[in-house]
């Protein structure tokens, strides 16, 4: 790692690696991952469970356990989040970065009104009254497009709906204008309605705000649909990064195996009516014994022997798109 900022990045990671210890065994949540994402611009994390992806993202925001061994780089606005004291990365949490969790009910505090919590929210990084805080979360509740937004101030979670609970929490991380913000799994417990809502909300306030923004999901047809960039993640390591216009435009390219199973396995309408949906077979591996070659070779109707020998690299093979498959797709379809 040079530890310069490429030009025009706000966020630039470099072999960024997290390991935790399990009964003596070391797990391997990311090993070595290295992306960049300007000002602006939309990176959508794809990825099975226990891919790494939320894990990577964690490590910039620190909010991993202490047990969790964390190198390598994370430059946010040139400044060095890997390694910083909890006290430096909370004046970097919610200023610089924040995060929208998956879960708004487990996230947000029943027994608190919603508008004490944004409050709370504001204060912690905002030296500013009571009442110019009320004011504040009042517009923030507006800006996130809540009706009503006097009254719902002084409700409880529980009297709102799923979808309601998600903008409380988008207006909690936009508190203080964050310049990177990370929605993990943000629209996964919500109606395909609703979820479209709040993506369409979170790319209205991006555009507002000049923010970075990540998302991070399973579903690809969500980062078809609303990113700028796509990493596919597996085992730990990415396996392929594409412009999304690349992997899903028309005459797309997608390279990586694991990530035509997932493409295959969106529903589509044109489907025949009870069909099976294509799945991805077999299971992601054990991560305290990951094969010695390709961790998807077990998965991969396509693996041969050199792909059981040895793990290939993730390289740039076309502007802008990196894979890391010794058998690609040709042309985007298996061959």
């Amino acid at each position: 790692m040079n530890g310069t900022q490429a030009a025009g990045a706000l966020l630039q990671v470099e072999d960024l690696r997290v390991a935790f210890a399990a009964d003596g065994r070391e797990i391997r949540a990311v090993d070595g991952l290295s992306y960049q994402v300007d000002a602006g611009r939309t990176l959508a994390i794809i990825g099975e469970s226990g891919s790494g992806k939320t894990v990577g993202c964690r490590a910039l925001m620190g909010l991993l356990p202490a047990s969790a061994e964390v190198s390598g780089s994370a430059r946010l606005r040139g400044t060095e989040m890997i390694g910083l004291s909890d006290s430096e990365l909370r004046r970097h949490r919610g200023q610089d970065m924040a995060m929208i969790f998956q879960d708004p009910a487990r996230s947000l505090n029943p027994t608190m009104r919603v508008g004490v919590q944004i409050t709370e929210a504001i204060r912690a990084h905002r030296k500013v009254a009571r009442s110019e805080a009320h004011v504040q979360a009042v517009e923030l509740l507006r800006l996130v497009r809540i009706p009503a937004p006097e009254r719902r101030f002084h409700e409880y979670p529980h009297q709102l709906s799923g979808g309601m609970r998600q903008r409380i929490m988008i207006a909690m991380a936009l508190a203080c204008r964050p310049k990177l913000l990370i929605a993990d799994e943000a629209t996964t417990a919500l109606d395909v309605t609703t979820q479209a809502q709040i993506m369409e909300l979170l790319l209205d306030l991006q555009a507002e705000l000049g923010m970075a923004l990540i998302l991070i999901s399973h579903d690809l047809g969500l980062a078809a649909s609303y990113a700028d960039e796509v990493i596919v993640m597996y085992a730990g390591k990415i396996v392929e990064q594409a412009p999304a216009t690349r992997l899903f435009g028309a005459g797309g390219t997608v390279k990586m195996r694991y990530t035509r199973a997932l493409l295959d396995a969106i529903p589509h309408l044109e489907r025949t009516a009870h069909t099976e949906l294509p799945v991805v077979s077999g299971r992601p591996p054990d991560p305290t014994a990951l094969p010695a070659g390709c961790s998807f070779a077990p998965r991969c109707p396509a693996a041969a022997d050199d792909c059981a020998a040895k793990t290939p690299p993730l390289t740039e093979h076309a502007p802008g798109h990196r894979w890391a498959c010794w058998h690609p797709c040709e042309n985007g379809v298996p061959a």
